[in-house]
Formats: structure tokens, sequence, C-alpha cells
């Protein structure tokens, strides 16, 4: 499934072509996709303008003029793609782009006058597309998200507040949208490896007020940070079928230390230990025992 990363990368590409963009015809070519479409799905974008297109999590936000608001998840195999020719980029998977999961398509005129034809293909259909009637923030689906790892927001003093008294594992506590929205598996393995803690610590543990628990608490705050940063300048993961909407591929993936590397010499420096493979709560976890602690 995209993790955050993908997602903003899905956001960027989508961004100058939409925004400001009017939308001139909308066609659905199923009844839903993990959910029904809401009733007069076309007739309420049609003719509308495209505000802005934002992101929360791993939710794509499209705001519309004097409209509601569009929430878009791509679930596992959803993907966007902008129809113009020839899509720049390097293809190292080929991804599926037969018209039988060509499921929405999108005819639009941004703000240049150009046309652009935007297609939600999604083999598995687990992707959904839903109305907000009021700020995106306020619908089921995002309201009880926490903050964004993205910003400064997420810095050592939150995550006292968030991890304190908490017995569960700290990969689980990290996982927990509720908590910090829009952390995955994949990102998640390589904040806790970069900041040399093991996924099986108690995340109370890094609460407390010793000078210990407190170093912790920054270094795994800053890991977060930065490998969020590190994964959307590198345009994402192409893990499976993921693409960007230009068709190419994200290649962090390439950058992984510990993600998919069971059985590998960890890359942390004077460490003589290998990348180990464990389940938790059913997702692959991998670690280094040998330097995190």
């Amino acid at each position: 499934m995209p993790e955050l990363p993908e997602v903003e990368t899905v956001r960027r590409g989508l961004q100058p072509v939409l925004e400001g963009a009017r939308i001139n015809r909308v066609e659905i070519r199923r009844p839903d996709l993990r959910f029904p479409f809401p009733e007069n799905f076309p007739e309420r974008l049609n003719g509308r303008t495209i505000a802005a297109v934002g992101r929360r999590a791993k939710y794509l936000t499209i705001h519309i003029e004097d409209g509601p608001a569009l929430i878009c998840h791509l679930g596992m195999s959803g993907s966007f793609r902008i129809e113009d020719g020839a899509a720049p980029g390097n293809f190292h998977y080929e991804r599926s782009r037969d018209s039988i999961h060509d499921h929405v398509v999108f005819d639009v005129t941004s703000a240049s006058q150009a046309p652009h034809r935007i297609v939600y293909n999604d083999p598995r259909r687990f992707g959904f597309m839903l109305f907000s009637e009021t700020v995106p923030d306020e619908h089921p689906m995002l309201a009880g998200l926490g903050v964004e790892p993205t910003g400064n927001a997420l810095d050592a003093d939150l995550l006292a507040v968030l991890f304190r008294n908490r017995k569960a594992p700290l990969k689980a506590a990290l996982l927990d949208q509720r908590l910090i929205a829009g952390l995955g598996n994949i990102y998640v393995c390589e904040a806790l490896w970069r900041a040399g803690l093991s996924p099986l610590k108690a995340a109370g543990a890094i609460a407390g007020a010793g000078r210990k628990a407190a170093a912790q608490r920054e270094k795994l705050a800053e890991s977060i940070r930065a490998v969020i940063a590190d994964a959307i300048a590198a345009g994402g993961s192409s893990l499976r079928d993921y693409m960007h909407t230009d068709g190419s591929l994200g290649y962090f993936q390439h950058s992984f230390a510990a993600y998919d590397r069971e059985g590998e010499p960890c890359s942390t420096p004077h460490c003589r230990g290998y990348i180990e493979r464990i389940v938790q709560s059913g997702r692959s976890t991998f670690y280094c025992r040998a330097c995190q602690k």
C-alpha cells in the first residue's frame, strides 16, 4: 500500500494540473471501488473549479470551489496518471495501464487553459473516493488522525506525551494512526534503524524524564522527519505496483537500510550485526538486534 511519501509525490504530480482547473466532465465506469461512489458523483463535480490539492496522512484531499471536498485513498494498487503524450521518467517496472482497470476519468481544463485527462486506475479496487460536505479534517475517515510526521510539530516533547505509560512496542505505537498520522511499515522500520531503537522496546520506555530517554526521543523524532523527507525527495518507493502520476517510479527503496534486507550486514558504522526479520501484529519488521536497543 502506498505510504505517506508516495501519496505526497502523487499530490505534487497532480497539483500543477488540477489547482485552478475546471472540471469539464467526470466519467465513472463502475458503481463502486472499495465503497460505492457518492450519489450523483459526476454531476456534483462537473463544471466546478478545483481550488487546491492537499494531503492528510495517506489521503488525498481535493478542494472544490462552492462544492464538496473530494477525499481519495489509493488503497493497495490505485494510481492517477496524467494522459498528455509521452510520460517522462524511467520505467523499471511496468504498471497496469489496462483500460479495464481505468475506473474514473476526469477531463479538465487547467488554469493555463490546457486540456488534461486524469485517469484513476485500480486493479484491486481497494481505493475509494468520497465527499466531505465540511472541511476534510471533520470527515469520519480523517477526524481521529494524529499529528503529521512531516513538520516540527513532531518533536521529542510530543513523543513524550504520546508514548507516556504505553506498554505497546515502539513499532506498534508508531503505526497507530491516532498518534502519528501517515507512518507505515516501511518508514517505521527505517526510522527505528536510524534512531538505533529496537521495534520491540516498550514505547513508554522512551517517555520518561531521564536524560537517556530524552535523547532517544529526540533521535527518534529527528529520524522520523528525516526518513519521510528523504523518501519524498526520492519520489517514494516503487514497491510492487506503485508509480507516480507521470508513470515513473520512486527510488527510495534503493536506499533502504533495514526494510526488506533480511540476512544482509547492518550498515551502521562499526556494527557487526545483520538485519533480521520478525513478525509483529502480522507485519514484517526488519531490524538489527546488535545496534537497535
